[in-house]
């Protein structure tokens, strides 16, 4: 009993680490453009059967503590703030951008943060890396050399403006996956495709009606601090309480100690 005791609240001390160490990531996070936050998703361990069930008789189980069974991405929407810089594009509903590095690796993000390139023929974010589908450097079918203001339209659709012509740019790509929360992070925003979690990425089709794109714009976190600082108390208080736990179970074994001495 005892040592049963003392393994269930190691694994609570453990698991609420764990807990402590998600919950202060979001908070960190709080400023950060178009970050999505986490949650720890526990499962109780197998449990000692005793003695099995029978008729009229249920089973008598000991539980052998707990485990962290998931952290899952939560992939709602933040507060879409305006900025005024052109540059800045932010997706209003569901999807990610696709960005790619030199290699053509390619990574999705929601931080719409972008600039453009040095040569003038692409979108890049804070990593250099490209934007898909804008300016030829991302695929599109101009630059932006001859050019002396540009819009993004809420359906992607980029178009420049040489006096009195316009230009095409390109379009702004956005990706969807049937389980967005399988895109596993690799910092920086930045998220990785796993193809056999998520579904697979699917270039949308329906840009500027299920989901827009809003320029001058960025997603700020949906990390909500009322909800993180109360999450923070709860994990302190069973954190405490499993220490407990352990020092209570210390006691008693203790007190067993000493009645063999005397």
């Amino acid at each position: 009993m005892l040592l049963r005791s003392l393994g269930a609240g190691v694994s609570g001390l453990k698991n609420f680490q764990t807990d402590l160490d998600v919950i202060g990531n979001n908070i960190a996070n709080v400023g950060t453009t178009g970050y999505k936050k986490s949650r720890v998703n526990f499962e109780d361990t197998f449990s000692q059967q005793l003695q099995g069930a029978s008729t009229d008789k249920n089973a008598i189980q000991i539980g052998l503590g707990s485990e962290a069974g998931s952290i899952d991405n939560i992939i709602s929407g933040g507060t879409i703030d305006s900025t005024d810089n052109p540059y800045d594009l932010a997706i209003d509903g569901e999807g990610y951008f696709l960005v790619k590095d030199s290699a053509g690796n390619g990574f999705y993000t929601r931080a719409g943060d972008f600039k453009l390139n040095s040569n003038g023929t692409g979108f890049v974010n804070s990593q250099g890396l490209t934007l898909d589908g804008v300016g030829t450097a991302g695929g599109g079918t101009g630059d932006f050399n001859s050019i002396t203001s540009f819009t993004v339209a809420p359906d992607g659709t980029v178009t420049g403006v040489s006096g009195n012509t316009s230009v095409p740019l390109g379009a702004v790509s956005v990706y969807t996956f049937k389980n967005p929360g399988g895109l596993e992070k690799t910092g920086n925003s930045l998220y990785l495709d796993v193809p056999n979690a998520t579904g697979g990425a699917t270039k949308s089709t329906t840009v500027g009606t299920d989901m827009k794109i809003q320029q001058g714009a960025l997603e700020g976190s949906n990390v909500d601090l009322t909800d993180e600082m109360t999450n923070l108390i709860t994990a302190q208080r069973a954190y405490q309480a499993n220490a407990r736990t352990i020092t209570t179970a210390d006691d008693i074994l203790q007190e067993l100690i000493q009645l063999k001495r005397n």
